[in-house]
């Protein structure tokens, strides 16, 4: 059975720099087979596009599997494009229909400049994991799974957290450009584990205050960041964090290391 061939049109983000005036370039995408990822279109047309003497789209990818997280992308206005629970590399071409205007865009906010056409520096994320994203007990090889007794709803619930692949399509959703899904997602699934609780308070203070720093908004309780999540983390982590946050401020106000 043969394959359904797409003939779309593509209005594609080009911008050289974080400095340059960007623009919206129109290619034809012809021959796209259904069977195809987004990304894998994108090489399609980049193929045309060197082979006609032009320079090709620059854009961010990596493992091309949905674990990494540097695949982002804006489609028809939405970060990862129209599906749910997926990521720009796992969406498909049959999510598309046959002379389709598709629009293809980097994830917007400050914190993230452009760099090159649909590629972002989301190193602001990385100072924000760098403020107290990890634990620092020297912890040497993995122990049995079971040598430390931990009740199976927390265990679930800081494994849902840990889902997070950091590719910033809360930010991009958001209207505040806000990561507070992103921070409590790193800030929680290690509060809720024995080998994280230690330095719970220093972890949250750290972390939120850098991401203020760092040129995001805050949240204003609009659930874009939930909707739009590659791994469907939910909003609830981020009440646990202002929870958490809240009383870590307290704590440090009065000078109390408990």
């Amino acid at each position: 059975m043969a394959t359904e061939k797409l003939n779309l049109t593509l209005k594609v983000w080009r911008q050289s720099n974080a400095e340059a005036q960007g623009r919206i370039e129109t290619y034809d995408a012809k021959d796209i087979p259904t069977t195809a990822s987004f990304l894998e279109m994108l090489d399609i047309v980049n193929e045309d596009i060197i082979e006609s003497g032009g320079e090709p789209v620059v854009f961010d990818h990596d493992c091309r599997e949905g674990i990494c997280g540097s695949c982002s992308l804006t489609i028809n206005g939405r970060p990862h494009g129209p599906g749910n629970g997926v990521t720009t590399c796992q969406l498909h071409m049959r999510s598309f229909k046959d002379g389709d205007t598709i629009w293809v865009e980097p994830f917007r906010a400050d914190a993230f400049p452009v760099l090159k056409d649909l590629m972002v520096n989301r190193s602001a994320f990385d100072r924000i994991i760098q403020a107290g994203g990890f634990i620092s007990a020297r912890t040497g090889s993995a122990v049995d799974a079971n040598a430390t007794p931990i009740p199976k709803p927390v265990a679930d619930s800081a494994f849902d957290a840990a889902a997070c692949i950091g590719c910033g399509a809360c930010v991009a959703a958001c209207k505040n450009a806000s990561a507070m899904l992103f921070v409590a997602a790193k800030v929680e699934h290690l509060a809720m584990l024995p080998q994280g609780k230690a330095e719970k308070n220093r972890r949250v203070l750290g972390m939120v205050r850098t991401m203020d720093e760092s040129g995001f908004g805050n949240c204003t309780n609009q659930y874009e960041c939930e909707a739009v999540c590659p791994k469907e983390i939910s909003a609830t982590y981020i009440t646990k964090m202002n929870r958490d946050f809240a009383a870590a401020s307290v704590k440090e106000a009065v000078g109390s290391n408990a």
